[in-house]
This record gives structure tokens, C-alpha cells and sequence, in this order.
């Protein structure tokens, strides 16, 4: 076997190997279903239902009465569950609290987005777990979501 070929098939294991680690890397929803507030420091505060991007990931506030804050949950977790290749894993719109995880088509790459009933409505943040940058995906799935509230 030549040095390119050797060179190659090393490559493609390593790759292969990236794959699979980022693929079976367990969820430890203790790691991502926490409580929101505070909000993430390197952000200003955002308007109300404006997604606001930061460095590694996005942020919205979802203005609604405390009283609808449950029915909005149930709402968002429909529409969550309807986006291919995303799944819960913890929480309900009972408890206050929902976090989704989502994985990219190609790599598998986790995103989170927790969702979580405010005294001014909900607030939804998404971020991802490997990188430093998530290319605005998800700020793409909140403003798509949001969209999908008001269908």
C-alpha cells in the first residue's frame, strides 16, 4: 500500500471514529434540563419574541400571561417533536420546564433547546454541545418554531 492510500484510510477511521463518538456521546439531562435564569452573560437582553444570537447558540423571550404559559409549553412541544431528528429529553409543559435535543442530518451533532415558563411568558434557549460556533442553527430552529406558534 502506498503513503497516500495508508494516509487515507487513516483519515476516513479517524473520521469514522469522530462520527461515532458525537453519535453515541451519551445525554445526561442533569447536564442540559436546568433552570434558564440567569440568562447567558455574554448576551444583551433581547426584545421580547426576538431570537437573539450569541457565540454559541440563540435566546428568546416569548411574552404570554402566566396563565397561558402551560398551554404555550404544550404548544412548543408539539412543534418540537414534529422537527425531524429532535426528541425530549426531560421535563413537560406540566412541570414549567421541557428541554429537546436535535442532531444534525450528516454528523449527528447534539443541539439543546430548553424551553421554560417565566413570570413574563416563556423562555426558550438552544445551544449546542460540540463547537464553538453553531453556524445559526439555532437561532434558524427558534425563529422556525416561533413561526410555527403562530400558524
Amino acid at each position: 500500500m502506498t503513503k497516500l492510500m495508508t494516509l487515507a484510510v487513516l483519515i476516513l477511521i479517524f473520521a469514522a471514529g469522530a462520527m461515532a463518538f458525537i453519535r453515541l456521546a451519551p445525554t445526561h439531562p442533569s447536564v442540559w434540563h436546568v433552570p434558564l435564569d440567569p440568562r447567558p452573560l455574554d448576551i444583551a437582553t433581547p426584545s421580547p419574541d426576538q431570537v437573539t444570537v450569541f457565540a454559541n447558540g440563540a435566546y428568546v423571550d416569548l411574552t404570554a400571561a402566566l396563565d397561558q404559559t402551560q398551554a404555550l409549553l404544550a404548544k412548543l412541544d408539539g412543534i418540537a417533536l414534529a422537527t425531524p431528528r429532535t426528541l425530549r429529553i426531560a421535563g413537560s409543559a406540566e412541570t414549567g420546564r421541557i428541554t429537546w435535543q436535535t442532531r444534525s442530518a450528516f454528523w449527528g451533532f447534539p443541539d439543546y433547546t430548553t424551553a421554560e415558563s417565566t413570570p413574563d411568558g416563556v423562555t426558550l434557549y438552544a445551544r449546542q454541545r460540540f463547537g464553538a460556533g453553531d453556524w445559526g442553527v439555532n437561532a434558524a430552529r427558534l425563529t422556525a418554531w416561533i413561526r410555527a406558534l403562530d400558524a
